[in-house]
């Protein structure tokens, strides 16, 4: 498997975002978020929500992202 670079462009950085958020590539969007672009953590965060990704909403939530605790409560409280 070949691993894309990051783009050090903010406007490829947003390319490469978009590009990942369309074809829903979780990997590219945490290589995105982990290096700092809070567009690729948003996308991770929303995937992850929509998708019940619970384990992936607790490494978000884990590494201080409020939004990712918002949605792994909700979704938690639906599961009860």
């Amino acid at each position: 498997m070949t691993v894309t670079p990051v783009p050090s462009d903010p406007d490829d950085v947003a390319l490469a975002v978009e590009a990942a958020i369309e074809s829903e590539d979780l990997a590219a969007l945490r290589r995105l978020a982990d290096t700092g672009s809070s567009d690729a953590e948003d996308a991770l965060v929303e995937l992850a929500a929509e998708r019940g990704d619970l384990v992936e909403l607790r490494r978000l939530a884990a590494a201080g992202n409020t939004d990712a605790a918002d949605e792994l409560l909700e979704l938690e409280e639906e599961e009860e």
